[in-house]
């Protein structure tokens, strides 16, 4: 009870982080100061050892960087709740696992049935499949103690289930050409992480440069340089050959720092849309259409429907204290799907953020995660109690 009281305390003050760093970037790239705010995300930054070199602008270094560690931080959460926590057995895992699923099919179709016959924006069917487990837990949070626990807990499973899924999605989807040695060295790397993991090896500082090798490696290799960081996270050991804590104890360490920092980082280096040249057209655009009919209408359906379903098939149970108008209220929620939907868009449209379809993109999830989190806290508001 108490862990989980410290994680929505946190995750309350690191959406409200991310709400004021995404507002200040939408207000910088639509000021006077608009040009030096995208020249800054543009500022070339190399690093280089021997022959080896990165080069890449500042935009870039947040999100295949920064989101690296973040990714870290998943991976543990993931692992942690699959040994001993929300997903730890079959009858805790199957309920929010099935609505998750639902939650990243739905979506996606409803993406596709618009985008049909615009082959160009095809390859952002993913964006509205995605979760902000930051925004929604963070508005779940602000309701205090009048939301049980059993729902609370029923979204953290979800959303990391749901962010498992995007890691997937990102593997086998928005890879690029491969470099064959680059892999071969990564392969090599998570061999010896493995091994760290098997002899039970505590020294956090050991898997940071093990780590760093990896990232750099899988970022060469043209696999999206994130999976290295969910790679980390699950080989770091849960417990020590001295009895320590490692992973909880990196995860310890690492929370704040993604919550506080990493995360309001992404949000102001990638939420900066100009409205310049939106007009009607821009929001009847079928790319601005699919993301945030996606994740307005098919985010609750998926998950609202799949897990009905799943109840009535006697599939899954409905976890004790909580009831199907609770469920829908969070489905809604579901649907804010800021930083790991700007991140498939990133992906799928390129990481300039003024270009057309980048901006359109962008556009949708900002207008569709604003009306899922009105929405949704207004319903969770009505079907809980003080």
């Amino acid at each position: 009870m108490q862990r989980f009281q410290k994680i929505f305390q946190s995750e309350a003050t690191g959406g409200i982080l991310l709400f004021i760093f995404a507002l200040m970037a939408i207000i910088l790239a639509n000021i006077a100061l608009s040009e030096s705010y995208f020249n800054f995300l543009d500022t070339p930054v190399s690093v280089q050892f021997g022959a080896f070199s990165i080069a890449k602008p500042l935009l870039m270094w947040v999100n295949d960087g920064f989101m690296a560690v973040f990714f870290v931080l998943v991976g543990m959460e993931v692992k942690r709740e699959m040994l001993e926590g929300s997903l730890s057995s079959y009858q805790q895992a199957i309920f929010p696992a099935i609505a998750a699923l639902g939650g990243m099919i739905v979506p996606a179709l409803i993406y596709f049935l618009i985008a049909q016959h615009s082959p160009e924006i095809q390859s952002g069917w993913a964006i509205p499949m995605a979760t902000d487990i930051a925004f929604a837990l963070g508005i779940v949070a602000l309701l205090g103690k009048r939301v049980p626990l059993p729902l609370k807990v029923f979204l953290l499973a979800l959303a990391i289930i749901d962010d498992l899924g995007a890691i997937i999605v990102i593997a086998i989807f928005y890879s690029h050409e491969l470099s064959t040695q680059a892999l071969i060295l990564a392969a090599i790397t998570i061999t010896i992480l493995v091994l760290m993991n098997r002899m039970k090896i505590g020294a956090l500082c050991a898997y940071m440069v093990v780590g760093l090798i990896l990232w750099a490696s899988v970022l060469k290799s043209g696999v999206h340089a994130t999976l290295a960081g969910v790679i980390i996270g699950f080989c770091i050991p849960m417990r020590g050959r001295k009895g320590e804590k490692p992973l909880h104890q990196f995860e310890h360490i690492l929370a704040p720092w993604c919550s506080y920092l990493i995360l309001p980082l992404f949000a102001f280096s990638n939420a900066g849309v100009s409205l310049e040249n939106v007009g009607f057209s821009s929001l009847s655009s079928p790319l601005t259409l699919g993301i945030m009919l996606g994740l307005i209408i098919g985010k609750p359906l998926g998950v609202f429907l799949f897990s009905y379903l799943s109840v009535k098939c006697n599939l899954a149970k409905l976890p004790q204290g909580i009831n199907f108008q609770q469920i829908f209220a969070i489905a809604v929620l579901c649907g804010i799907g800021f930083t790991m939907s700007m991140f498939l868009a990133g992906l799928a449209f390129g990481e300039t953020p003024h270009n057309s379809f980048d901006t359109l993109s962008r556009l949708g999830i900002l207008l569709g995660s604003g009306v899922s989190a009105i929405l949704g806290y207004s319903l969770l508001r009505k079907t809980t109690s003080n």
